[in-house]
């Protein structure tokens, strides 16, 4: 029959009838090449698999399926309940070898049947195998901090309410939804927890206890193709009310030795296709479909090819104990397999990362913290144990030893051949290279490269700079910032300070006769600071040292001092720029889209205020930097509008002067401490953002810097592979990154900037704030630097009282009030 596919030809949602209608499909091909489309739309180029140990609980079991060989008889298990220390000393030697999953298998109820089951839980000290089971995930967890994924059978909400509390996701294979399969006869007589209305009932109940759950089909049982498509459509069911499933596992029967149905005839391999792309074209893009990947038949890229994006869990430790006779393919095999289908192997939790977007739904409280530090922006296990700050350097490999051109796909060649071209990206072009990883992460990588040679050549530059933060007392509650303090910050590192003007003008004189051409100022909403504040610390600077470019004010803080002198943005930036300022640090921006803002920083400035302020200050003539934080809360598709929103502006203004990465350093940040945040980004990430951003800024901004103090040297040297043309300031005084836990020094002086830069074959080149070059008297005056004088931060004082400083900043009453930039 030709192939029709319904709404799903134009990735629409299949109907009930569509999918049913599928059984009279018979051109394979066809099928498979919709499905994949649909598998690539979901999850691009990666194959997820998870790396767990297998833990036989039990082989005891109520049911007698005539198919199975993992639930036994008494007298053929020795011990009825494997030991806990047993259990344990599996899940130890599991978490030895990388693995983050327990995967609990265990008879149904055993103990209703035997009293071999009855009398071993006594000996544990329960009278219920699923209270044996709740103990030993518990220990598991606690002990080894591997993941328990349960299969315990049938349950109550009770029972699954209480389970949840020591596992991260659960499972029950539905296998089919025919009823005719439980009669006599039917591989299913006489195993009463196989009756598929009791099992839909407990995937219906996991649902509503908001359990991560696994299902599926075992084919080749005696179903018929219509059978199978109908118990996905239950599943499908039960999914669009609760979007519980985290995936769909189609499983093919294999006949084995000693079972009723030995002699059964198995489903072939075209059969196995087949049922894998109806199960994707059934549940569409979004929902992953997995096969073991030991059970299969054929060819493993061919399972791809038909809508497979997951292989399950595969141990290095354990053998699979309900397919004894499948022996899990090595990583390194599986691996090989995949990327012959052009793909990417990854690991994941067993939570998968659809449903780790919202921990607080589907995590219980104990695993909430462990997941997020364990995955990375696309809620995949770490590759890595680096974070930015650490004074550990970050792993090596990533991009190769650059002797061989990586090959891009035809898809990502695409879109890096329109980005060196100068064409704005869409977020979907992005979000593609964001997701590269392998190969296709080189290849992204050693194009932003390219395009950095042609737009920079081989200079590498840096400016000389003293960043002075002269209060960290603010009124804020950013919830990623380890340097403000207030009331809910007192127990961080530092104590409150506020800088007199008089050290203001003493560490600029003090820069200058070091060599500086910049001094970059910015610090914490201090209560009883005004706009005539920062106007103050303009005029101290510029009359201490009139030489100096003063690269000073966030956009919060410019905001803040245009409400509190109800002034419209335009006019106090002019009244700044009077004053001495020279341009503006684009920091503030954290993520700039409010869905993060709403979870990071509250109570700051949101992004439309955000984009007001530079708006408005490049409209004034002063140029300003653009910053992005990333690596707590936030996914790709946020840095891909981040980006996209500062490629706008910079069409309209041309004002900013360079893009800055910077990977969250989370050693002390409030929101890391509380368990709340991933650990920073990882390198792979790191070195992406920074060659991404080359490529969707292209020709728009040239120049895009890497942070050496959260990057450290060795990182710095490989950025500088991936796009990179400027190192940024020498800093003398660095404390917002220090605060958070950065371990790389607070000052790297020129000659050490140089020499890095030299290391790594480039040519260094001291510049100017807006990217001139520094003149011979600045460079000389730099490298003859004299020590740093150590810095004594200011007691606390109040800059006024409450009645000569009445106006205090709250940025989201004045946001209300400010529509047309104006404060109230």
């Amino acid at each position: 029959m030709t192939a029709s596919f319904g709404h799903e030809a134009g990735f629409g949602r299949l109907s009930a009838e569509e999918a049913l209608a599928l059984t009279e499909v018979l051109d394979l091909d066809a099928l498979t090449a919709r499905a994949a489309a649909l598998r690539d739309a979901g999850f691009g180029d990666t194959v997820s698999y998870s790396r767990k140990v297998f833990i036989p609980l039990t082989q005891l079991c109520r049911d007698t399926c005539r198919y199975c060989t993992f639930a036994r008889a008494p007298a053929k298990v020795g011990t009825a309940f494997l030991p806990l220390e047993d259990v344990l000393a599996i899940a130890r030697q599991g978490a030895k070898a990388g693995c983050t999953e327990a995967l609990f298998t265990l008879g149904d109820k055993p103990e209703l049947r035997y009293r071999a089951a009855r009398e071993g839980l006594a000996v544990l000290g329960h009278a219920r195998t699923l209270d044996y089971l709740y103990e030993a995930a518990e220990r598991v967890f606690r002990e080894t901090g591997l993941m328990p994924h349960l299969n315990p059978g049938l349950m109550e909400a009770d029972d699954l309410a209480r389970l949840r509390l020591v596992s991260a996701s659960m499972g029950i294979m539905l296998e089919t939804a025919s009823e005719r399969l439980s009669q006599r006869g039917g591989p299913h007589f006489g195993s009463p927890d196989k009756r598929p209305a009791a099992r839909l009932e407990t995937i219906r109940l996991a649902g509503e206890g908001a359990i991560p759950f696994t299902s599926g089909l075992l084919i080749g049982i005696g179903e018929t193709r219509r059978e199978r498509i109908e118990a996905l459509l239950a599943l499908r069911d039960l999914h669009d009310r609760y979007g519980h499933l985290q995936e769909i596992i189609v499983q093919n029967f294999r006949a084995k030795p000693g079972t009723a149905m030995a002699g059964a005839p198995e489903p072939d391999f075209e059969d196995h296709l087949w049922t894998i792309a109806v199960a994707r074209l059934v549940f569409g893009a979004g929902m992953s479909i997995q096969a073991p990947p030991n059970l299969a038949k054929g060819a493993l890229p061919r399972m791809i090819a038909a809508g497979v994006n997951d292989w399950g869990g595969v141990s290095p430790v354990t053998p699979d104990h309900v397919n004894p006779e499948a022996p899990w393919p090595h990583l390194d095999i599986l691996a090989r397999a995949t990327a012959a289908a052009g793909k990417h192997l990854v690991q994941r939790l067993p939570v998968y990362p659809s449903h780790l977007r919202e921990p607080e739904r589907w995590l219980a409280p104990l695993f909430r913290t462990p997941a997020l530090r364990a995955i990375d922006a696309d809620g995949f296990v770490r590759d890595d144990d680096w974070s930015p700050g650490e004074a550990r350097n970050p792993p090596t490999g990533f991009l190769g030893d650059g002797r061989a051109a990586p090959v891009a796909t035809s898809a990502l060649g695409g879109i890096l051949r329109r980005a060196q071209a100068g064409h704005t990206l869409g977020e979907s072009d992005l979000l593609a290279l964001f997701a590269a990883r392998g190969e296709a992460f080189r290849a992204v990588c050693t194009a932003a490269d390219e395009l950095r040679a042609s737009t920079n050549g081989d200079t590498v530059s840096y400016v000389v700079t003293r960043n002075i933060n002269y209060t960290n007392l603010c009124t804020l509650s950013c919830r990623f910032c380890a340097f403000s303090k207030g009331k809910t910050a007192e127990h961080l590192r530092g104590k409150p300070y506020d800088l007199s003007l008089d050290e203001i003008e003493r560490r600029a004189r003090e820069a200058w006769s070091r060599g500086a051409t910049e001094v970059c100022m910015q610090g914490g909403i201090h209560p009883d600071y005004t706009g005539e504040t920062y106007l103050d610390i303009c005029r101290a600077v510029k009359a201490a040292v009139p030489g100096l470019h003063v690269h000073a004010f966030s956009p919060l803080e410019v905001w803040q001092g245009a409400a509190t002198l109800g002034l419209p943005l335009a006019e106090y930036l002019a009244r700044l720029k009077a004053a001495g300022l020279s341009s503006l640090p684009g920091t503030a921006a954290e993520i700039l889209d409010d869905e993060v803002r709403a979870v990071l920083c509250p109570d700051k400035i949101d992004t439309a205020q955000w984009f007001a302020v530079m708006e408005a200050a490049h409209g004034a003539g002063l140029r300003s930097t653009a910053t992005i934080m990333f690596g707590h809360v936030e996914r790709p598709v946020h840095w891909a509008r981040h980006i996209l929103r500062i490629r706008a502006l910079q069409r309209r203004t041309g004002g900013f002067t360079e893009f800055v990465p910077l990977p969250f350093v989370h050693m002390e940040a409030p929101i890391a401490l509380k368990g709340l945040a991933r650990r920073g980004p990882t390198f792979r990430e790191t070195l992406l953002m920074h060659a991404v951003a080359r490529l969707a800024l292209h020709p728009l901004v040239p120049n895009i810097q890497a942070s050496w103090v959260k990057l450290g040297a060795e990182g710095v040297a490989q950025a500088l592979r991936s796009g990179v043309n400027d190192l940024g300031g020498t800093l003398m005084n660095e404390t917002i990154s220090r605060s958070a836990g950065a371990a790389h020094g607070q000052e790297m002086t020129p000659a050490a900037m140089e020499a890095l830069i030299r290391r790594c074959g480039r040519v260094p080149v001291q510049r100017t704030t807006l990217y001139g070059l520094a003149s011979e008297e600045r460079s000389r005056a730099a490298a003859a630097a004299p020590f740093l004088t150590d810095v004594v931060n200011d007691p606390l004082p109040r800059r006024a009282t409450s009645a000569d400083r009445p106006l205090r900043f709250a940025s989201r009453r004045l946001a209300k009030t400010a529509n047309d930039g104006r404060g109230s």
